[in-house]
């Protein structure tokens, strides 16, 4: 996959795994902030863009053999999976807690 890159190709690999480390810091910061505060703090819809653009993008990736957007695309699954996991948790947690009261 890298063999036989030029100069130019290279640079721009580079470039483009910087881009998506920069882009996919918003989502490690606002995970992590979820994580802090053990819910989601964005709304669900959200989640669910999140997921079906990425799932999405994740597979043009792989068509491309892309490795700057497969992993960043992947990357951004998990997390929007554990997002969705914390809000049904939460919400579960919840209703068991109303059907305790």
């Amino acid at each position: 996959m890298f063999r036989n890159l030029s100069v130019e190709e290279a640079i721009m690999l580079v470039v483009g795994f910087a881009g998506q480390a920069m882009f996919t810091m918003r989502f490690l910061v606002q995970w992590l902030k979820s994580e802090i505060s053990r819910k989601s703090v964005i709304p669900i819809a959200f989640w669910y863009f999140s997921l079906a653009g990425g799932a999405t993008l994740f597979v043009y990736a792989l068509w491309r053999q892309d490795p700057v957007f497969i992993l960043g695309q992947g990357t951004g699954l998990f997390i929007y999976i554990r997002n969705l996991w914390l809000i049904y948790r939460e919400r579960r947690e919840q209703a068991a807690g109303m059907q305790a009261s």
